[in-house]
């Protein structure tokens, strides 16, 4: 890998590992293996090669990589006449993430069926017109989540059909 690349990837390693961190409630250093290894993709990476990489101790990297591992976030494998294990983003944990967005869409989209019902409701005993709820906000922020639950849901199929590979 050119300097450059390298470069790169790791000032992204970072910026995902800042939004790994709060998103994940996870420890700094274990959002920045999380992002290593979800840059580095099938090939895999070392423990060795994150300690070096991420100029953390081996303690350090031991421990949040046995977190990660508890978490189903990550895995390993190893290759034949090869000790090492290679980590690797577990696809579950990916799978696991659409079905959790997309559960967390349809309670929102519950809320605003509940929300634009109720003002449908009180429209319809409001004769004076410049009092009544404008539901336009309701109808497109409704559209918004089934297309996008949809698109998620289409795009865990297409992962599963198509035994997807990061």
């Amino acid at each position: 890998m050119t300097k450059e690349i390298c470069s790169k990837k790791m000032a992204l390693v970072e910026k995902l590992g800042v939004h790994l961190e709060s998103k994940n409630n996870i420890a700094p250093v274990a959002a920045r293996i999380m992002a290593y290894v979800i840059l580095t993709g099938r090939r895999g990476t070392t423990f060795d090669e994150m300690v070096e990489v991420l100029c953390a101790s081996k303690s350090t990297i031991s421990t949040h990589l046995n977190h990660l591992q508890d978490l189903k976030k990550i895995e390993y494998f190893t290759k034949t006449g090869d000790r090492k294990k290679y980590f690797v983003v577990n696809k579950d944990s990916v799978l696991n993430h659409i079905d959790t967005m997309i559960e967390e869409w349809e309670s929102v989209k519950a809320l605003h069926l509940e929300m634009k019902a109720y003002k449908e409701a009180i429209n319809e005993n409001v004769t004076d017109e410049d009092e009544k709820f404008d539901l336009t906000f309701h109808i497109n922020y409704l559209k918004f989540i089934a297309n996008a639950s949809a698109s998620m849901k289409e795009l865990k199929e297409n992962l599963i059909k198509n035994k997807f590979n990061l």
